[in-house]
């Protein structure tokens, strides 16, 4: 049985979109207001979650940021705010996709249905030693593709290897000679910092994240690099 998470506090909506994913035979767990969620997912294996963004106590968004510190099964948003900011900051929290309200129910339903495909296939494979998959980074390895936030990002060969590396070690400090030996395979030097510093920042900007407190690639500044987990 595959469980679905549903956070909204307008109860009409929740009960609605209950009702369409009972029909696709999905185990639902309704809530209308965040309290209690994060305490209730540790005994719910759940697979999908669906989170109304305005709500009164906890918003989607912060909701979404607790459920990223241990969780990271695809998040959808289902919100009346339309700005492409609201957009851009939902998925750079770690949600999945995002759909406006009014919505037809089908669509969320064959969104839904989208997100767990995906979802499964980077989880069930063998090879999963070849990729890796969190905070919206998707990046495989033997097919040398990486996609943000669903969307393909054209990385260099160098790219690619700097920010597997910070991927594979994910919450730990790469530090500069280390990571210059990873990719460049050769000896490390003072003045090759500034040659990782040049694709570091062309990483950021490829990602959209290149303002003074980048969210994603952090500076450690006179040891490397790191991205939280």
């Amino acid at each position: 049985m595959t469980n679905i998470l549903v956070v909204d506090d307008e109860k009409e909506i929740a009960d609605l979109i209950e009702i369409y994913l009972k029909n696709e035979n999905y185990q639902v767990y309704k809530y209308y207001n965040s309290k209690n969620i994060l305490k209730d997912l540790e005994n719910i294996n759940i697979d999908l979650a669906i989170l109304d963004v305005m709500m009164p106590d906890i918003d989607g968004f912060s909701l979404c940021q607790k459920i990223r510190e241990k969780y990271n099964f695809p998040i959808i948003f289902v919100t009346a705010k339309v700005e492409d900011i609201d957009k851009i900051n939902g998925l750079s929290i770690g949600g999945d996709d995002y759909i406006t309200k009014p919505f037809q129910p089908l669509e969320l339903v064959a969104r839904v249905k989208a997100q767990l495909r995906r979802y499964k296939k980077y989880n069930n494979r063998e090879e999963d030693h070849n990729i890796i998959d969190f905070r919206g980074i998707v990046i495989n390895n033997e097919t040398h593709e990486c996609y943000f936030n669903n969307q393909k990002l054209s990385l260099t060969p160098i790219e690619f290897l700097i920010l597997w590396v910070l991927c594979e070690n994910r919450g730990k400090v790469v530090k500069n000679e280390e990571l210059f030996m990873q990719v460049w395979k050769d000896k490390y030097f003072e003045k090759d910092n500034n040659t990782i510093m040049v694709h570091i920042r062309h990483l950021r900007e490829k990602m959209n994240d290149h303002g003074k407190n980048p969210k994603y690639i952090k500076t450690v500044w006179g040891v490397g690099y790191k991205i939280e987990k």
